[in-house]
């Protein structure tokens, strides 16, 4: 125990690791069967597949080896010695991993310093070498600027697209259709009152029946904007249903679980990326409660994936590629918000499992560049990098924080209500016949959106419109009907207005925005999850926008009508700006998201870079904290993990504490009354013998001990590598028969001078496999797979093998002990 406690010690020198997959079910032993391409491009169709894991035992194993090839001893006592370098040749496959399995963090981060090890070496011997050298350690900054260029661009891309096709639902520009409404309307000579109403724009109404007034013209524009909804929402999903299932959905779960290790081969190629970009750019148009900042997280990962195969170190090591995918996160948030800090923060706090000092700096520079780009392209032509930007002034009072911390727990309320919701449908879906036909679900749930959408001005705008109209400061010029304020220009100093009574267009707005409020609540739950690009940060903002707003209004008539009464006699008097309605909207915005997300700090960080103002840090973090505690005492997981738990990723939240009193005896395998464990003897063994225990069993690798009857641990090797070298070793080392011996010492057992070739296997074998004995907590258990990754650990008693813990009988015991059913750990 004392060596397990200074094991653990040094726990924090690896880094968080990464999270080991459950093993794909292995079939039988089949020749050539491991040759498989490492490209992430691969398309993969899984659409209605579900995939078996029960009979994945034993989970690959961390090996020691950096190249993981082989050499092979063919020689008996009298035969001669015959080594083959595979360093020269490497054999196809190894080093390589399967679809739905996990990395080796630890193997990968070794070979990581053994190539950095031969670079200096190498560095000192010529110039070209030299060269080489700095070239390698420029390349992750290189890599870096490529992803942010191309992130920025894309999202610019998206921008300009989603804004004009959002516009084409109500008309056409006549100088130029590729024009949006403000687009087309900057050249008019129109009043700044009328700027919507310029002539060169024209509604689907005047362009058909020559004029925009009327019962008639109202119902034939009503009918345009439905049928341009359905066409963008059918041409989203039968893209993805047709050429990328991957592409549907935020990809943040999915994110999250590929930077702890998992491999979903396809999930961030090139097809995924094509098709996300444009079926988000539908999806958005067609007027679906959902946004495009989630979505812009998976675009920016499928771009830094792709980009990685231009760099040998980042193509060949699995461990430094997901370290540049945690920043092209974080560029994905730069360009989606306009907040490269908020970015790296929020990369950082949400999505990744693995994050050095080194990330960091990338993430940052990456970040950076981005949002550099996306303002270089300028999509919105007001030099700013999100639609909704505003900046106040107005400094906030002590006892505004009481409705601040109001909004909070409304954004904690909703956030618990949504996730239970949304969990709820989506696994109806899952498990139901509505889960077949993903087709006629989008074009239903949009085809309610739309009709109920039209009549109310605030959810027939886009959502991203509707913010930015909530976040606005009222000023003198604003003709919005939340503007509709009594003006008493006698009284107005400058551009503050004082706190006014509301006009009969603000109560107008109240009662829309109720509405708009309940819709939003209710229609977002069934649209997250459908089979489009869908992203959840724009419609939880407007929830708690509206409710902001609502709140915001309601406490400055009250202000304005009783400036006597004591709460405001101090700081609210009359002809005075105290309360700001917009204050409340973003304040209220921050609480949603946070109750839906569970963030934090980035989410702080992000609403400030929106704003601007240093000053209203303190309302964004009681609002974000009250929603977190809220939410938390209702349901402890964020959307995402819900999310994650509910697709039976195989995930170990490195977040949650492990406080239960079972030992590594309750948890390893075999049990009692199960077989005895399937081991491979050192140096007794035949080639057919361990071709028999392939056949036979699934497991993904087997302990190596001296022999059945001592039990006494030698290693550990994978089934990968074993079948591998028996092929190769077969094809290329004459003598190698299914009778010859395969031994894992230094020097080959004594057998008789007639005995065939023997196999030397032990560069293959994992000297040093992680194990503790039976009667280890498993709190330390559960911590040392968190804190290095491991794929499984063997268990012994006395220095003789027992058992074994695979990654999938941790979380399956953290399942029961969470009164959860353990076989929903699979990926499905």
């Amino acid at each position: 125990m004392k060596q397990l406690f200074a094991f653990q010690r040094t726990i924090r020198l690896v880094g968080s690791g990464g999270l080991e997959a459950l093993a794909m079910d292995q079939k039988g032993y089949r020749r050539g069967s491991f040759q498989s391409s490492t490209s992430d491009e691969d398309m993969l169709e899984i659409a209605g597949a579900s995939l078996d894991f029960s009979m994945a035992d034993d989970d690959p194993p961390l090996d020691r080896e950096v190249g993981g090839f082989s050499s092979y001893n063919g020689g008996g006592m009298n035969g001669t010695s015959t080594m083959m370098d595979f360093l020269e040749e490497p054999l196809p496959g190894v080093g390589t991993y399967e679809d739905f399995n996990t990395i080796d963090w630890v193997r990968e981060k070794s070979r990581d310093r053994d190539r950095h090890r031969e670079i200096t070496s190498r560095s000192k011997e010529s110039t070209w070498a030299l060269i080489h050298s700095v070239s390698d350690a420029f390349s992750g900054w290189l890599l870096m600027l490529l992803i942010g260029l191309l992130a920025g661009s894309l999202a610019g891309l998206i921008d300009i697209s989603a804004h004009w096709m959002t516009d084409l639902k109500e008309g056409v520009c006549l100088a130029g259709f590729w024009f949006n409404h403000e687009h087309c309307c900057w050249k008019s000579n129109t009043t700044f009152t009328d700027r919507d109403k310029c002539p060169e724009w024209k509604s689907w109404s005047q362009l058909i029946l020559g004029h925009g007034e009327g019962a008639f013209a109202y119902i034939l524009n009503y009918f345009m904007y439905v049928m341009w909804a359905l066409l963008f929402s059918l041409l989203a999903v039968l893209l993805v249903k047709g050429f990328a299932p991957y592409a549907c959905g935020s990809g943040i779960p999915e994110i999250k679980t590929i930077l702890s290790g998992f491999i979903i081969r396809g999930y961030l190629g090139k097809w995924t990326l094509v098709i996300k970009t444009i079926t988000l750019v539908l999806a958005v148009s067609s007027g679906l409660s959902l946004g495009k900042e989630g979505p812009l997280v998976h675009v920016a990962c499928c771009c830094g994936n792709i980009l990685c195969h231009l760099f040998t170190k980042y193509r060949k090591n699995e461990a430094k590629r997901r370290e540049v995918l945690s920043a092209a996160a974080a560029a994905g948030v730069s360009v989606a918000f306009g907040a490269p800090i908020g970015g790296v923060l929020f990369s950082l706090e949400e999505v990744s499992y693995y994050f050095p000092l080194k990330t960091l700096w990338r993430s940052f520079f990456a970040a950076l560049v981005a949002a550099f780009t996306l303002r270089s392209i300028n999509p919105f032509g007001n030099s700013r990098l999100v639609l909704f930007y505003v900046e106040f002034h107005m400094p906030w009072h002590l006892l505004e924080l009481v409705p601040f911390i109001l909004l909070g727990i409304f954004g904690g309320l909703w956030g618990a209500f949504f996730i239970r919701s949304n969990i709820a449908w989506c696994r109806r879906r899952k498990t139901t016949k509505l889960g077949k036909y993903p087709v006629l679900e989008v074009f239903v749930v949009t085809a309610i959106t739309a009709v109920l959408a039209f009549p109310n001005e605030y959810t027939r705008m886009s959502t991203s419109e509707l913010i930015s109209e909530l976040f606005n400061d009222c000023g003198i010029l604003d003709s919005s009907k939340l503007c509709e304020y009594v003006n008493d220009f006698n009284s107005t100093k400058g551009d503050d207005l004082p706190d006014r009574a509301a006009g009969p267009g603000v109560y107008t707005a109240m009662w829309q925005l109720a509405l708009a409020l309940i819709m939003k609540v209710f229609i977002t739950i069934f649209t997250f999850g459908m089979k489009v690009p869908s992203g959840l940060f724009i419609p939880s903002m407007a929830v708690g926008a509206i409710a902001g707003r609502l709140l915001g209004v309601a406490v400055e008539q009250l202000a304005f009508y009783h400036h006597d009464w004591a709460i405001f006699s101090g700081w609210c008097s009359p002809g005075a700006d105290c309360i700001t309605p917009g204050l409340y909207a973003m304040v209220g915005a921050a609480a949603c998201l946070g109750g839906v997300t569970r963030m934090t700090v980035s989410l702080v960080v992000i609403m400030f870079e929106l704003t601007g103002g240093l000053e209203y840090i303190v309302p964004l973090m009681a609002a974000a904290m009250t929603s977190k505690w809220v939410a938390d005492a209702i349901g402890r997981e964020g959307i995402y993990d819900a999310h994650i738990r509910l697709n039976g990723y195989p995930f170990l939240e490195a977040k949650e504490e492990f406080s239960h009193k079972t030992l590594a005896m309750d948890v390893m395998r075999p049990r009692r009354n199960d077989p005895p464990l399937t081991v491979i003897t050192q140096d007794s063994m035949t080639v057919e013998d361990v071709e028999t225990i392939i056949n036979e069993t699934t497991y993904s690798g087997y302990p190596v001990v001296v022999s059945r009857e001592s039990q006494r641990l030698v290693g550990f090797v994978l089934r990968r590598d074993l079948i591998i070298s028996i092929e190769n070793a077969r094809k290329k080392q004459d003598g190698i028969v299914s009778t010859s011996i395969i031994y894992f010492t230094d020097h080959s057992p004594p057998l008789p001078p007639s005995s065939p070739s023997m196999l030397k296997l032990r560069s293959i074998l994992d000297l040093s496999p992680f194990t503790v004995t039976d009667q280890t907590p498993m709190e330390i258990v559960v911590d040392i797979f968190r804190k290095l990754g491991l794929r499984q650990c063997l268990v012994t008693h006395n220095g003789k093998l027992l058992g074994i813990i695979t990654k999938k009988d941790v979380l399956k015991h953290i399942a029961q002990l969470a009164n959860q059913d353990p076989d929903s750990i699979l990926f499905n």
